[in-house]
């Protein structure tokens, strides 16, 4: 039987535990980020759970930013004209 091999991404992050997460929604990655930011600006934390937090906040950001980039993208492809002025009727693709 072989194995399934999967990606970080099909499984979502890891917590503490080991255990798969669900990525957050962009709303979610976005509040959390906020949190992280206050709580790297008030200067208290040691240094490594800064680094693991600030680590945790530019994977945060980068999922967050890759849905900007896609919905972008779709945007773009429902806003499309072609050469002749007609609107692009291209199937958009979705996650």
């Amino acid at each position: 039987m072989a194995a399934k091999k999967s990606s970080s991404r099909d499984e979502g992050e890891k917590n503490e535990t080991g255990a798969a997460e669900a990525a957050p929604s962009f709303e979610q990655a976005v509040q959390r980020l906020g949190e992280i930011v206050e709580k790297l600006e008030g200067g208290d934390l040691p240094l490594e759970e800064s680094l693991a937090m600030f680590e945790q906040g530019i994977r945060l950001s980068r999922e967050a930013q890759a849905r900007l980039d896609a919905a972008e993208k779709r945007v773009e492809q429902l806003l499309g004209f072609d050469e002749n002025g007609r609107p692009l009727v291209t199937p958009v693709e979705t996650e």
